[in-house]
């Protein structure tokens, strides 16, 4: 049997708030457990929580990037459940009135389509704490958990998707928009390793055709896009092999392990009447006027596709490198400081998505982390674009660069004699040079006649002649002599 894949995405976006959402204790990462959690965090008595404005600016900003709905009126309610890292046995959240309305977000496939995913909407609510396991050891070595109460509270909006996706490649190419919108908004710093955006993947299938969804699973806590793509793939591959088999799915919610690709069970998934969702008696219904939203709107940076489309009319960049150099702020950023220095965009485009990136992702670094700024990676295009050096050279200065061994470029080329000679007269001795050592190779080309095997055949000249010139040779000047000198 055939069957259609459904995919819905809930995701939780961390705010990047300096203060919790409804207290004043800081929010700023690895600071020692349980030193910014405060009463309010833990809901003591005689506490009474203030909802954070900032948090409900950078909501409505979200909500506006995502062409959503912005509710006027937003209220919040208290879900009831029991967890450690939960002291105050409820979440305040947003359930009847969320303050983000339905909206939607188009992504771009490998196919060359643009798809419309539709969001249901996006709500504020607080977030737990983080359960701390085989941290700690009791007397007797056992493995003990500990709770870090320093994350309850900070503000989330948790988006919620319309179950439009229908395979892992348009999962990952959503979250890696809303990725790429968050951060270039500044309102997340999109720190997948450190909980600033967590995915939850609701998967179901059903008869291929059929009109009726199937019952779903929900996957929490995917803090990758290649765990998120692993998790799909093997969610799907355990449910289409019970339905096979003819068993039943069951409505639950599981936990993937990437490293081993594996998932089990955590617990069956609740409906909203087992949390028991109540008005917070706490916090009164929260009002926001037109002019708050004229203001938030005002204040948008420029988007992922709108910073898209100025790159390829400004830069001459195709649709793919312009969007792979427009969806991330940072690494647009990057480009166009590179851009102003190196003036060539698509070299300084091709390093950007060779060399560099190769470097980052290898060394686990991000854009910010990178220890050569765009200033230098533009000097570096300059050099190379004016033929001073070699690809070869250039990759050498790379590394010099980013070992930290100099911090200039020119510098860097002349401690380690990396300039190319373009002397046409010395290259065109050493040609003679060469070719007159090479008898029977010249033989050989001059007497072919197929012109693609005579192309392929000069590269059989050009390692003599770098090693003659010690490497600094031009090599486009050397082709170029050299098929002059062989008669074509």
């Amino acid at each position: 049997m055939q069957w259609d894949i459904v995919i819905g995405l809930e995701i939780h976006v961390q705010l990047a708030t300096k203060t919790k959402i409804f207290s004043g204790s800081s929010t700023a990462y690895g600071a020692e457990p349980n030193t910014q959690a405060n009463a309010v965090d833990l809901a003591m008595p005689g506490t009474l929580p203030v909802p954070n404005e900032q948090a409900f600016r950078y909501a409505v900003m979200f909500g506006l990037a995502v062409n959503a709905e912005i509710e006027r009126r937003s209220v919040f309610e208290r879900k009831n459940y029991f967890y450690p890292d939960l002291p105050k046995g409820y979440q305040t959240t947003q359930l009847e009135r969320p303050i983000v309305g339905p909206g939607y977000v188009d992504i771009d496939l490998a196919s060359g389509e643009t798809k419309r995913v539709r969001i249901h909407h996006a709500h504020l609510e607080e977030d737990a704490g983080k359960s701390l396991h085989d941290t700690f050891y009791d007397e007797l070595g056992h493995g003990m958990s500990g709770i870090d109460l320093n994350r309850a509270g900070t503000p989330l909006i948790e988006v919620v998707t319309e179950p439009d996706m229908t395979n892992a490649e348009e999962a990952v190419a959503f979250a890696k928009k809303l990725h790429s919108i968050v951060t270039s908004l500044g309102i997340c710093d999109g720190d997948m390793s450190q909980g600033s955006m967590r995915f939850d993947v609701n998967i179901s299938l059903k008869p291929k055709g059929s009109e009726t969804l199937g019952t779903r699973t929900e996957t929490k806590n995917l803090n990758s896009f290649r765990f998120m793509e692993q998790a799909i793939a093997h969610e799907v591959e355990r449910q289409m092999d019970i339905l096979e088999d003819g068993g039943t799915i069951v409505q639950e919610t599981r936990l993937y392990n990437g490293d081993r690709d594996e998932s089990r069970s955590m617990r069956t998934k609740e409906e909203a009447n087992d949390y028991r969702y109540f008005p917070c008696p706490d916090l009164l219904p929260v009002e926001i006027d037109d002019s708050f939203i004229e203001e938030a709107r005002n204040s948008l940076p420029e988007l992922p596709d709108a910073r898209k489309a100025r790159f390829m009319d400004q830069y001459g960049l195709n649709d793919y490198d312009a969007g792979l150099l427009g969806g991330d702020s940072k690494l647009a950023a990057f480009f166009e400081e590179a851009v102003s220095h190196g003036k060539d965009a698509k070299l300084t485009s091709n390093w950007i998505q060779g060399e560099f990136s190769a470097r980052l992702n290898a060394e686990e670094k991000t854009v910010a982390d990178s220890p050569i700024s765009g200033a230098q990676l533009g000097d570096l295009v300059v050099r190379i674009a004016d033929n001073t050096i070699s690809s070869a050279g250039a990759k050498k200065v790379f590394e010099a660069l980013w070992s930290g061994e100099n911090d200039n470029v020119d510098a860097i080329i002349d401690a380690k004699g990396l300039k190319q000679v373009s002397d046409t007269g010395a290259l065109e001795a050493m040609v003679d040079e060469v070719l007159a050592g090479m008898p029977d190779q010249v033989a050989q080309y001059q007497n072919e006649e197929d012109p693609k095997k005579r192309k392929k055949m000069l590269g059989g000249f050009m390692g003599p002649l770098m090693k003659a010139s010690k490497g600094q040779g031009n090599p486009k000047l050397f082709n170029e002599i050299l098929v002059k000198k062989l008669g074509g």
